[in-house]
């Protein structure tokens, strides 16, 4: 079949994309954006074609889906459409490749990213497994038994999928845009797991996740002694962390990871609890998990001379938070810096207390104005990085502009945080301090 994905260089785009074209489908696609993104490595490793204009020919018998980032007036959706081509949601393309293999389908408000590509590294390493995974990272191949996904929640789309196995990492108030409340979230997330065809796996130390009734066989892990999947002896240090993993009360093993903070022990018992449920070791998953390099922008690091810089896609307020105290446990002799573009004004309308105080972790906070492609600034016209900016203990206003403000900081870790691209902020300080 031939599919033309409009925003194909977004995460989930490029994803859909790229699995599309291992499964011996025709893909193109366009997009707005003509500058390199990370997303697009596996769409040029597959000689995918990008389209950034509209004087092409798209041939009749096309699938056409596109992002929600893309309006229903944009030029590209018009023509299209005045063509007849079919059109599919995004979410429901997905939805029916869940149903082609056996699949584990990665969910939460935070981790899914991480949880997803820990999973996807020991499976591939064991038995070869398809994945699709939020930073733009996805592969198929028909023979292949397993199926990673990370599973968003942005307006419903994961409860097109029809997952064998989920895993849900945790629950909080997100996409204020589209649910009315926590409760709708919660409500939703049920949802989703009775959409789940086998086993559950969740993370019992999160309150809103224990608040559902579940009708399938869940295993619970975490801190908490109350948990199937306990982490036990947790020690972090400078090099990782590292504990003791008890199944149902026993000593199933103790675990070394390359990883730092709280969050990141918690993605890896969502590992060790699915791998242990699909017989795979305690000595392989040991070993595998030794060797994982993070996703895509997930607490990228790059040093120069004393100061180090890091690249997180951090947008909520845990996360920022997480990230933070991660830097600080791995660098706990710097200087610790955070540089965050808000997206979305209504995230920035419903949590401005919390991003400051996330923010407030590292020593100095920087601050851009809020970067948004899918809402309308005239639609919130009170909403500003003022709201944030006003409960920042040491924090300033920054922009492209005025990005030489950063280099007074010596011996320092600089993190660079957002979902929207801050890319040309974090290279025009890389290029001041080389």
């Amino acid at each position: 079949m031939k599919y033309y994905c409009i925003g194909i260089k977004g995460s989930g785009m490029a994803t859909l994309a790229s699995l599309l074209h291992d499964l011996k489908h025709q893909v193109s696609g366009y997009d707005d954006v003509r500058e390199w993104k990370f997303t697009q490595d596996g769409l040029d490793e597959r000689n995918i074609k990008i389209y950034y204009d509209q004087n092409h020919i798209i041939e009749p018998d096309t699938i056409v889906t596109f992002s929600k980032a893309f309006s229903e007036e944009h030029p590209e959706i018009k023509r299209v459409k005045q063509l007849g081509l079919t059109i599919k949601p995004y979410h429901e393309i997905i939805g029916q490749l869940t149903d082609q293999f056996k699949t584990i389908s990665v969910a939460g408000t935070h981790g899914k990213t991480t949880t997803s590509s820990l999973i996807t590294h020991v499976l591939n390493n064991v038995y070869g497994c398809n994945y699709f995974i939020g930073d733009g990272s996805g592969h198929a191949q028909k023979e292949n038994e397993y199926f990673v996904i990370e599973s968003d929640e942005f307006n419903r789309h994961f409860l097109a999928y029809h997952p064998t196995y989920s895993i849900i990492t945790n629950i909080e108030l997100e996409h204020t845009e589209c649910y009315r409340d926590l409760e709708d979230i919660v409500n939703t997330f049920q949802q989703f797991a009775h959409n789940t065809k086998e086993h559950l796996i969740v993370c019992g130390d999160n309150e809103n996740i224990r608040s559902i009734t579940f009708d399938k066989e869940v295993i619970y892990y975490g801190y908490q002694e109350n948990n199937d999947v306990v982490a036990s002896n947790v020690q972090f240090n400078e090099v990782g962390s590292s504990f003791d993993c008890y199944i149902e009360g026993n000593l199933f093993g103790h675990f070394d990871l390359p990883l730092f903070g709280r969050h990141m022990v918690l993605n890896a018992l969502a590992c060790i609890a699915i791998c242990y449920k699909l017989g795979i070791s305690k000595d392989q998953i040991h070993d595998l998990l030794l060797t994982f390099k993070n996703a895509k922008r997930r607490f990228a690091e790059e040093s120069f001379g004393d100061i180090v810089v890091i690249d997180d896609y951090a947008h909520h307020p845990t996360e920022i938070q997480v990230t933070l105290e991660a830097a600080r446990q791995k660098y706990p002799d710097k200087e610790l810096v955070v540089v965050f573009k808000p997206n979305t004004y209504s995230r920035t309308q419903a949590f401005p207390k919390e991003f400051a105080n996330a923010m407030n972790k590292a020593d100095k906070q920087y601050l851009t104005e809020i970067d948004c492609n899918r809402e309308k600034r005239e639609d919130y016209p009170n909403v500003s990085s003022k709201i944030i900016l006003d409960g920042l203990a040491n924090g300033e206003m920054i922009s492209e502009d005025s990005v030489e403000k950063l280099l007074r900081h010596e011996n320092a870790v600089i993190c660079f945080m957002s979902c929207a691209s801050i890319a040309h902020l974090k290279e025009k300080y890389e290029a001041f301090i080389k």
